[in-house]
């Protein structure tokens, strides 16, 4: 059992810890927290490792609860490694005796503490408001939806959007900038700063590559290989390094099998369920009608951050094409369900929203006389075969509208698109 003594050390240190924390760049998901305040649900925060969701937390403390209403543990603490969820009520009781008595309590990563559920719908049930955060997606779900089904709301986070990457470098963006030529030159300067960088905020501050590939190893070692108990460590590395490096292509998980060598196509499955659970990637599908089929067909992977495609990526060329896409996979899957389009023709992207197809995406970096025809042809075909009258071609400068047999094609430009909510 752990010392009474030793959870005051650990409550007062982490209480001044996180109080004494940078605010940093207000979060855009920080209104959503803030409109949800006072509902009588757990709120989870998922996300990466070190996307900010602590910073999140203080803001939340912040804005929300003016810096002293609160109470507050994370268990990334190597003081309370093995912590037993029988021992929760030692910090609650410490708690009150330390910072008298209080209704809200937040709790940095979660998952470390095995059966956390069920003090959490304990207290829930009693009145006590919790904000959690955890760095793995299946374990919170899982935990989390077994035990308090209906009584838990969620919030995503992600590495720093565009929006917040200008606020961070000093840019105070308006809708009206995009239409000055001034202002938008240094947005096209900042947005090829981020489709290489990436929005990591720790990384940005510093840019330190040892930030990005610590993190990659903490998520590949702690909460991939510690936590599944993975034997074969050299073999998972080399698969999560090959997928970053083939981001955006098409495979197969037997081809991946082949590749890495690895026992099986299950070993293969559970290792790419862990890095989509770690939140360093997310599979798309080849869009059916047919579940069956969508399941066996091809699959590509894309990463959640392109920080991570410059560090880890083997690849000696930096083909900002394949860049821009990945960043555009990012942003769409917020918004939609993501699959990829494959008839005579391919289109990169087919966005789904309550099963309808919304809208058709195609990604490259400049539309010219040498891809146009390829690129306007998989679009087309995608287009006659969902029945839309529209498409999107997204490129990093060119703008025009191409009026077709089928409908029109919108050239937008990529930071255009997403400084505009409306055209999402």
């Amino acid at each position: 059992m752990i010392a009474v003594e030793l959870i005051k050390q650990v409550l007062i240190e982490q209480r001044e810890t996180i109080l004494q924390k940078d605010i940093g760049i207000e979060r855009e998901v920080l209104s959503e927290v803030m409109d949800k305040k006072n509902l009588p649900f757990v709120h989870i925060i998922t996300g990466l490792r070190r996307c900010g969701k602590s910073t999140l937390m203080r803001q939340i403390i912040k804005y929300l609860y003016n810096d002293t209403d609160f109470y507050y543990i994370n268990f990334e603490d190597e003081r309370l490694f093995n912590f037993l969820a029988e021992n929760f009520n030692f910090i609650l009781e410490s708690s009150i005796e330390l910072f008298g008595e209080k209704k809200t309590i937040f709790i940095d990563e979660i998952q470390n503490v095995k059966n956390f559920e069920t003090f959490v719908r304990r207290l829930s049930d009693a009145g006590y408001k919790f904000y959690l955060t955890g760095s793995n997606a299946s374990l919170l779900s899982k935990e989390i939806g077994s035990r308090l089904t209906g009584r838990h709301i969620d919030t995503y986070l992600t590495p720093f959007t565009f929006t917040e990457y200008l606020k961070f470098n000093k840019f105070p963006f308006k809708s009206e900038d995009v239409y000055k030529t001034a202002k938008r030159a240094i947005i096209k300067q900042h947005f090829q700063g981020y489709l290489l960088k990436g929005g990591m905020p720790e990384f940005l501050k510093y840019e330190a590559i040892e930030i990005l590939s610590g993190t990659y190893e903490d998520i590949v070692i702690k909460d991939i290989a510690v936590r599944y108990r993975i034997d074969n460590f050299i073999q998972l590395k080399e698969l999560y390094q090959f997928i970053i490096t083939n981001f955006g292509k098409r495979f197969s998980y037997n081809s991946l099998r082949k590749v890495i060598d690895l026992g099986s196509v299950s070993t293969v499955k559970n290792y790419l369920h862990y890095f989509e659970d770690s939140f360093l990637g997310k599979k798309a599908n080849k869009f059916d009608y047919c579940l069956k089929k969508q399941i066996a067909n091809d699959k590509k992977m894309y990463i959640i951050d392109n920080g991570f495609i410059s560090i880890i990526s083997t690849s000696l060329t930096k083909d900002k094409g394949w860049l821009l896409e990945n960043l555009i996979y990012n942003i769409l899957n917020s918004f939609y369900d993501v699959y990829y389009y494959s008839g005579k023709n391919e289109c990169d992207f087919v966005c789904s929203k309550d099963k309808n197809i919304n809208q058709l995406v195609q990604v490259t970096f400049e539309l010219n006389d040498m891809n146009k025809k390829r690129e306007i042809s998989g679009l087309i075909e995608a287009m006659q075969t969902f029945g839309l009258n529209k498409g999107l071609i997204l490129t990093f400068d060119t703008e025009e509208e191409i009026i077709i047999q089928e409908g029109i094609i919108n050239v937008v430009p990529v930071w255009k698109y997403i400084l505009q909510p409306n055209l999402i």
